[in-house]
């Protein structure tokens, strides 16, 4: 069966998590993804390990399993973007190309000209899409941004973790993921949109702007209270009860989305007095009075 994508190429100019995780669900959708990676060193999740997985070609170095989390399904090909025949060979491939991704401070490629203006000149119905940490505009345009960077400054961290320990990032570079994600769905959106307008596009990912628009139900609690969203360590800021409980035989995880299963949930433990208790019969007073 031949993917959806079976006819689009893409060029990825990125490194560790975000962009390759847009190109490898590209890939995955049947796009023809080139990976390029710099000479005898090559994208550096290679070596984020222990632990390492052995290298099917001869003679080649183990990989980690990181770096396969987020590049199957790619081609990879080692380009020496410093020197003009390597940029050439890069030039002469976005040519023919649908798509390209790249994860550069901004302004980065500028000097090489595989920056958007110029690219742009030599294919105007390229989809560009550039990840950074801030935006390709603003005050904090130049930063470099990393997950763990974004989680805190984002508030994700502020929201995660036991409600009187500290703040605490989440077991994996989920903002990298989401960008990765918000990536592939306005690559996406642009393909669509260029059998319209008859040509490409510049796409502008901040992981900041991810970390912001993925606090989704504790950002709109913020906008609407005003009132810094606290710590809740396992269960939920808005309903109840939906959390871990400690129980003789190891933990449990309880998770009741509305009323009618708390009320059924009473029933077959034996509770019924909590689902006729003014404070509990309701999720609103179950919030209320956790």
């Amino acid at each position: 069966m031949n993917g959806a994508l079976e006819n689009i190429t893409v060029i990825d100019m990125s490194r560790v998590l975000a962009g390759p995780w847009a190109s490898q669900m590209l890939a995955d959708f049947g796009a023809d993804v080139i990976k390029i990676e710099r000479p005898d060193h090559g994208d550096e999740t290679r070596y984020w390990g222990p632990p390492f997985i052995k290298n099917k070609t001869p003679n080649q170095p183990p990989q980690s399993a990181y770096y396969h989390c987020t590049n199957r399904n790619k081609k990879s090909i080692a380009i020496d973007i410093n020197k003009p025949d390597g940029q050439k060979i890069i030039k002469d491939l976005i040519v023919k190309s649908d798509v390209l991704i790249e994860n550069f401070k901004v302004g980065g490629l500028i000097k090489y000209g595989l920056d958007y203006e110029s690219i742009k000149k030599l294919n105007p119905n390229l989809i560009y899409c550039s990840i950074t940490g801030f935006g390709q505009n603003g005050p904090s345009a130049n930063r470099a941004g990393y997950d763990a960077m974004i989680q805190g400054e984002g508030g994700l961290m502020s929201i995660t973790g036991e409600s009187e320990g500290e703040p605490m990032k989440v077991g994996v570079a989920l903002v990298d993921v989401m960008a990765g994600l918000y990536s592939c769905n306005a690559i996406l959106a642009a393909l669509m949109a260029r059998n319209k307008i008859k040509k490409g596009q510049h796409i502008d990912i901040s992981l900041l702007d991810v970390q912001a628009a993925t606090l989704a139900n504790q950002g709109m609690n913020y906008l609407s209270t005003k009132n810094n969203p606290k710590r809740h360590g396992n269960s939920h800021p808005n309903i109840v009860p939906y959390q871990t409980f400690k129980t003789k035989d190891g933990r449990i995880i309880l998770a009741i989305g509305n009323d009618s299963q708390f009320k059924r949930f009473c029933q077959l433990t034996d509770s019924n007095y909590l689902s006729i208790d003014k404070k509990y019969e309701s999720n609103e007073n179950r919030v209320i009075n956790r």
